[in-house]
């Protein structure tokens, strides 16, 4: 029966539903096939593996359908991905169009898509938006999770290598799902999705979407570490993709997630690494302390609403194009390779050993900082207080703007010419003299990025610490900030 015109308009604001003008979905949603039909006539088009669905899975409060791929001849003991489809979107089509089941067959994992029905929402998307569904122990989150214990028994997958992925409202369960749920999930890609616990209620779900919630990067960790209270147990490494242009689920959730989970992870908001990827993608990579990538944030320009895909049979090809299925980049690919699913540990993966002799001299406002060379380091990064602040070519590094009577702690790790970041080197202290409590800089916003007294994101700039928007990150905007802590800066505009 046809939606009431008042309940489908708040479902399209509040569920991150898809707007009315869009195409309908290249494959049959559960609500016009039947699930037998839709796993018999799917099964038929797998190649080395089949899709099928799984019942009995468990406890399901969530109301939630299991489906399952699985590469022929899989081992016990590979990895497992669990991938959420978005709204209009069923398991199949996620199946059919995102590439996941190319590199199940590549690399050897399953892949389990959970489905959820009109039953449950009008437009199918799960909810990501209800405490009721999205929380530890109940609802959506809590089927999912029991669909990853029976993967885990049919297919004796590894339950230390257990990822989760999903797009739009997919995604904004996934990363309720990695904060709910940290002690089974070990990675996670959230794409064109939310940061966990945006929203309690579906009327709040709209301003999560559309605007800028307010939120320092220590509150939105807090939301993730209320998750699951006195969680003291490794987090998960995080993906992100957002397009430039998505006006469904605006850019700003991307900078959102970005600072929500670095938090959680303990490290800096200033990219330890960036590069260029097909389809005008910009990928941000951020670091732990061993040099090991943490958070990913892949920025695609002028990509709208839904999943990167690029058909294709290249190597960094998959998916096919359709209605929230998007010919730019292949994510699942750079997805895979971030978790290590690969083989490897992810893209900084270190090999160059940690520099050695580092030293520390400072002076008024500055520290000049020196080590030996590294053999195979094309440049090296700079870190204080574990956030980037230099990316030298040569030995040696001058951090300046820094406040009097301060102690900072220095790290350095070299880069080789792939981009690959090695091991960080021991961390050395350096307290400049004097006393004063504040110092006040004026600049441009690209003058204060260079500092270290800011960051940018998606063409934006961003006091370090406090989180405040400067606007364009350029030579032309110009704002005065405070530093009131050692790499904590507010802005101060006619203040000094």
């Amino acid at each position: 029966m046809p939606l009431r015109p008042t309940a489908a308009a708040l479902l399209m604001t509040a569920a991150l539903a898809v707007p009315t003008a869009a195409p309908a979905p290249a494959v049959a949603s559960p609500s016009r096939t039947s699930a037998t039909s839709m796993a018999t006539a799917v099964s038929a088009d797998a190649t080395a593996g089949s899709f099928q669905q799984v019942t009995g899975f468990g406890t399901n409060p969530g109301n939630l359908a299991m489906y399952t791929y699985t590469p022929a001849g899989l081992p016990s003991g590979a990895p497992l991905v669990v991938a959420l489809h978005g709204c209009v979107q069923s398991a199949s089509d996620y199946y059919r169009s995102s590439g996941w089941t190319k590199f199940a067959d590549q690399y050897g994992f399953a892949v389990v898509f959970p489905q959820t029905s009109s039953a449950n929402n009008s437009l199918s998307c799960f909810s990501w938006f209800d405490a009721g569904k999205d929380a530890r122990g109940v609802g959506e989150a809590k089927s999912v999770v029991e669909m990853v214990t029976k993967a885990e028994s049919l297919y004796g997958s590894d339950a230390h290598r257990v990822f989760v992925t999903g797009l739009s409202a997919g995604g904004g369960m996934t990363a309720d799902l990695l904060a709910d749920y940290p002690d089974v999930f070990a990675g996670g890609a959230i794409d064109s999705g939310l940061p966990a616990h945006c929203a309690a209620t579906q009327a709040a779900a709209s301003g999560c979407q559309n605007s800028d919630q307010g939120l320092t990067p220590a509150q939105w960790g807090d939301k993730v570490r209320a998750a699951y209270p006195g969680y003291a147990g490794p987090w998960p490494k995080v993906a992100i993709w957002q397009g430039s242009a998505d006006t469904v689920v605006r850019p700003v959730n991307a900078t959102e997630l970005r600072d929500q989970w670095t938090n959680v992870l303990g490290i800096g908001r200033q990219p330890s690494s960036t590069r260029s990827l097909p389809g005008g993608t910009t990928q941000e990579l951020y670091t732990d302390a061993s040099g090991q990538p943490a958070v990913s944030l892949f920025t695609i320009s002028g990509m709208g609403h839904g999943l990167a895909v690029h058909p294709g049979s290249g190597a960094d090809q998959c998916g096919a194009s359709g209605a929230y299925f998007l010919d730019t980049v292949c994510s699942s690919y750079y997805t895979a390779q971030f978790w290590g699913l690969d083989g490897g540990s992810g893209p900084t993966n270190p090999g160059l050993p940690a520099p050695t002799g580092l030293t520390a001299t400072a002076a008024d406002g500055s520290v000049a900082l020196a080590w030996q060379a590294v053999s195979g380091a094309a440049s090296y990064l700079v870190f204080r207080d574990g956030s980037q602040v230099g990316n030298p070519s040569g030995t040696g590094f001058t951090d300046t703007g820094l406040t009097a009577g301060t102690t900072y702690s220095y790290t350095v790790a070299a880069v080789d010419a792939s981009g690959a970041v090695g091991a960080r080197s021991a961390a050395v202290p350096a307290t400049t003299p004097g006393g004063s409590t504040s110092q006040c800089f004026t600049a441009s916003n690209y003058a204060h990025v260079l500092a270290g007294r800011a960051t940018q994101s998606g063409g934006l700039t961003y006091a370090a610490g406090s989180g405040q928007n400067m606007g364009l990150w350029n030579t032309f905007v110009t704002h005065t900030l405070k530093q009131t802590g050692p790499g904590y800066y507010v802005l101060a505009d006619g203040q000094c």
